[in-house]
């Protein structure tokens, strides 16, 4: 099973008063989320199921990738790496699973699944951990298929 980690673009600075759920895209977030998806787009099958935070950043980002998504209350900014596991179904899901999400829940995420302990670690703004599980040996592992920033593209 394919689960890529995919971090929301760059966004606005919360308001004094506002919502963070509100916070938009900046500029140049618009512009991470358009390079990044368009990266997305020629490497993911066309059955991944994306999931996305109710946070209107994490949205913007998905929107930018042109597919249908859902929009799952659970992987909001608050969210656990067992929530995120959990709405992914990892690892028994039928087809890969793309999450757009918010740190520092994707980086605990990452370590908890390449290391097997959470640790604090760090993805940058529209930056994609792409991973997977196999069977080798009769024992399962974690395999880091691709790490790309939107710097890069």
């Amino acid at each position: 099973m394919d689960l890529i980690l995919w971090r929301h673009a760059e966004a606005e600075l919360l308001r004094e008063g506002g919502s963070d759920l509100d916070r938009v895209l900046t500029a140049k977030g618009e512009r991470q989320a358009q390079r990044m998806a368009h990266w997305l787009n020629h490497r993911m099958a066309a059955t991944t199921r994306v999931l996305v935070s109710p946070a209107e950043r994490t949205r913007a980002t998905a929107h930018a990738l042109g597919r249908e998504f859902r929009t799952a209350p659970t992987l909001g900014p608050e969210a656990s790496p067992h929530a995120l596991l959990e709405a992914a179904r990892w690892p028994r899901s039928a087809e890969p699973v793309l999450i757009v999400g918010h740190q520092p829940t994707l980086g605990l995420l990452a370590a908890r699944l390449l290391c097997g302990e959470e640790q604090p670690w760090a993805i940058k703004k529209g930056a994609v951990w792409w991973l997977r599980t196999r069977q080798r040996e009769g024992h399962q592992e974690v395999v880091l298929v691709a790490v790309q920033g939107p710097d890069c593209l």
